[in-house]
Formats: C-alpha cells, sequence, structure tokens
C-alpha cells in the first residue's frame, strides 16, 4: 500500500480555503499513484473549540471529500466534527476511492486539558475496516495515550492511523507513543499532525511512518507536504510468527484485574 500524509498547515477555522489546498494535494498525491492519502485532525478548522462554527448537520465534508476521492481515484482520511446534542462530535472518516463511507470513528477521549471535552462528547465505538485489501483502524490525537484501545483493534488489523493537531511543545510524547504503539501491538503505526502555528499554539508536524519493530521509517517535520512511502502489511504476521508477543498476553486476566479495582 501507498500511503500519502498530508501534513497540512491548516488555516484556522477557513474550511472554502483548506478545502481548496486540500484538492491540490489530493491532486497530488493520485499523480503519484499513493492509494490512499490521509490529512490531520480536524482538517479544514484546525482544533477549534468554536463548534457553533465547525460543526456540521448535513456532512457537508464527507460529501466534499467523497467527491475528491472519486475525481481522482484515491482513498482518503480527513478529520471534521458533526453536531451532537447539546455538543459536538470530533469524527475521523475514510472514503473509498469508489466514493463510499468504509469508516467514520468519533474520537473516544476528547481532550479535557485542553478543553475539548467541554465542547465535544466522546465516541463509545472502535473502527475497524478493510482498505484496498488491508486491515485498518483510525484513532485521534490524545486517543494515542491510551494504549488499551490499541490492543483492542491490533488482533484485526496491520495498520492503525492516528490524526492529530499534537502541538510542539509535546512533540517527544507524540513520537514515543507512536513508537510504544507499534511496539506493543506489533503493527504498522500512521501519524499524521499538522503544522505551522494556528489557534495561538505551534505545531511541529513530525508526521511519521513507524514499523512493527518500533522502526521510523519515514518522518516529515517543520513544514507542509506531502510525506509518500510504500508499506508491505504482510510484514505484520511475518513479524508476529517471529516474535509471538501476542501469544503471552492475558487478556482474560487484565479484565479481572479492571473488574476487582472497581469493585474496591
Amino acid at each position: 500500500m501507498r500511503i500519502a500524509l498530508c501534513q497540512l498547515d491548516i488555516i484556522w477555522e477557513d474550511k472554502t480555503e483548506n478545502l481548496y489546498r486540500a484538492e491540490k494535494f489530493i491532486t497530488q498525491a493520485a499523480e503519484q499513484q499513493a492509494d490512499l492519502i490521509l490529512f490531520p485532525e480536524m482538517s479544514l478548522t484546525g482544533f477549534s473549540m468554536n463548534t457553533a462554527l465547525t460543526a456540521e448537520d448535513h456532512r457537508n465534508t464527507v460529501e466534499q471529500f467523497r467527491a475528491l476521492a472519486q475525481a481522482q481515484n484515491i482513498n482518503v482520511g480527513f478529520g471534521w466534527v458533526s453536531a451532537a446534542e447539546d455538543k459536538a462530535q470530533n469524527h475521523y472518516s475514510v472514503v473509498s476511492r469508489e466514493g463510499q463511507l468504509v469508516s467514520d470513528y468519533v474520537k473516544i477521549h476528547p481532550f479535557s486539558f485542553g478543553e475539548e471535552s467541554k465542547h465535544f462528547i466522546g465516541g463509545d465505538r472502535l473502527a475497524v475496516f478493510i482498505l484496498e485489501g488491508v486491515s485498518c483502524s483510525t484513532f485521534i490525537c490524545y486517543d494515542l495515550r491510551f494504549p488499551e484501545i490499541f490492543q483492542a483493534v491490533s488482533n484485526e488489523v496491520s495498520l492503525i492511523i492516528v490524526a492529530a493537531n499534537w502541538p510542539a511543545t509535546r512533540k517527544e510524547h507524540w513520537r514515543l507513543l507512536l513508537q510504544a504503539r507499534a511496539i506493543e501491538n506489533q503493527v504498522f503505526i500512521v501519524g499524521v499532525n499538522c503544522v505551522g502555528p494556528k489557534g495561538g499554539l505551534y505545531y511541529s508536524g513530525n508526521s511519521m511512518v513507524v514499523d512493527p519493530e518500533g522502526n521510523i521509517l519515514a518522518e516529515l517535520t517543520e513544514e507542509e507536504g506531502l510525506l509518500l512511502i510504500e508499506i508491505d502489511p504482510s510484514k505484520v504476521a511475518i513479524y508476529r510468527r517471529s516474535f509471538p508477543l501476542k501469544a503471552d498476553r492475558r487478556t482474560e486476566l487484565y479484565q479481572i484485574f479492571y473488574k476487582r479495582k472497581r469493585e474496591v
């Protein structure tokens, strides 16, 4: 699978301009024969808490990316915000080159430290889907700090995508946690971040691809652009056979520990 990570310098809360720029990158990725292009969290707005402006009732962003995917014959992953009850939800969706919505994940862990939880409600479902014959899953930004959900999907998938708006002040956490999640789960991890100043914070990018052994195969820092890389998902099964870490996990016992903790 040939993947293009679009490290976008998102223009703050400007959906029109960001969509225009996303279209250019989608065209560029298609010309370079990428199978999949991935954009950061909240792709067309940045990490804004202004949900009165950013939240959508009619999935306009989904329809716009669906049309672009079909026009350029490429699979596309992107972030957007939906209206939900009295708050909103932070989505990451994937549309196929045929224009089908193959995955729609809602961020499970709103970032309370950044006041996201005041404006967003968390999701309660995992996303597992097949794309170009590859089993995949998606998470969003702060989810990266919660290894349990990665373990919950990794028996089924070879590739986990983490879309983010992760600020430069904690970039080493981002880099190390992406590697840790790859090592723990023996999967390819793709982390796609934004870059540049926005909303009073600075983002250094550090979009990267990590292999099942934790090696960083490619990384883009401090600039907008596409990071293209070819991965071979069959290496996941090969590596797991050579180092059968997952065979030693005791999930049932861990569940007992969690239950006892709640009962204390």
